[in-house]
């Protein structure tokens, strides 16, 4: 597998890179941002490790440009700043998981790995509930043959609901395994969801996504014999 490392830093650039390669994953390293993205549009990678202060062109646009351009790739955002508002930041333009500086190495690889199995996972998945259609290697949603366009965060909490079919999942849970960040209001679930629905559920007379009143919610198709 290889992995394309956007760091300026000459040190944290080197610990990673010894650190990954001696766990047997190759690494390509671009030093500043512009030469990052430019690897990053004309190679194929099995992960972005991408610092958010860089020169050149910065981690947040990086990540919007390949995100614009339909570019699959995970990628695991790095920076010095701590602040909720970053963290977001970074996870809205289509960063994947979030590594504030500085870090334990052993934490790094563990997203890391964990990061490249969800992706091979996916790269071979369709997840078919009814008649909604996810391909998570393109992150395309279909309802009965018709695409459905959904914002980065909007796929993320419909795969995670699909992708648990039947599975109750509270707002704490969707907050800790889709936003990553326990520092959001739970009321930002509710909103997301409700977008959802306009856009999986409405025209349709099988409602998929239901709530469980004061519990959370669940993505399921109806029983044989139950009222939609």
């Amino acid at each position: 597998m290889k992995i394309l490392l956007v760091e300026d830093e000459e040190g944290i650039a080197s610990l990673i890179r010894r650190g990954l390669e001696k766990a047997n994953l190759s690494v390509d390293r671009a030093p500043d941002g512009t030469t990052g993205l430019q690897m990053a549009r004309e190679r194929t990678y099995s992960l972005v490790i991408l610092d958010l202060m860089l020169p050149g062109i910065n981690g947040l646009r990086i990540c919007e440009a390949l995100r614009a351009e339909q570019n699959p790739v995970p990628i695991l955002m790095l920076t010095a700043r701590d602040a909720v508002e970053d963290r977001v930041r970074g996870l809205e333009t289509g960063a994947d998981d979030y590594l504030p500086k500085p870090f334990d190495f052993a934490e790094l690889l563990a997203r890391v790995r964990a990061l490249l199995r969800r992706d091979k996972v996916h790269r071979t998945r369709v997840i078919r509930i009814a008649d909604l259609e996810l391909d998570t290697a393109q992150r395309r949603v279909t309802r009965a043959g018709v695409e459905i366009g959904l914002s980065h965060r909007e796929y993320d909490l419909l795969e995670a609901l699909a992708s648990r079919e039947s599975q109750i999942l509270t707002r704490d849970v969707i907050l800790d395994r889709v936003w990553m960040d326990e520092d959001s209001l739970s009321n930002t679930v509710d909103v997301y969801i409700g977008a959802l629905r306009k856009k999986v559920d409405a025209g349709h007379e099988v409602k998929l996504i239901q709530t469980v009143r004061g519990v959370g919610y669940t993505l399921r198709a109806p029983m044989v014999g139950e009222s939609p």
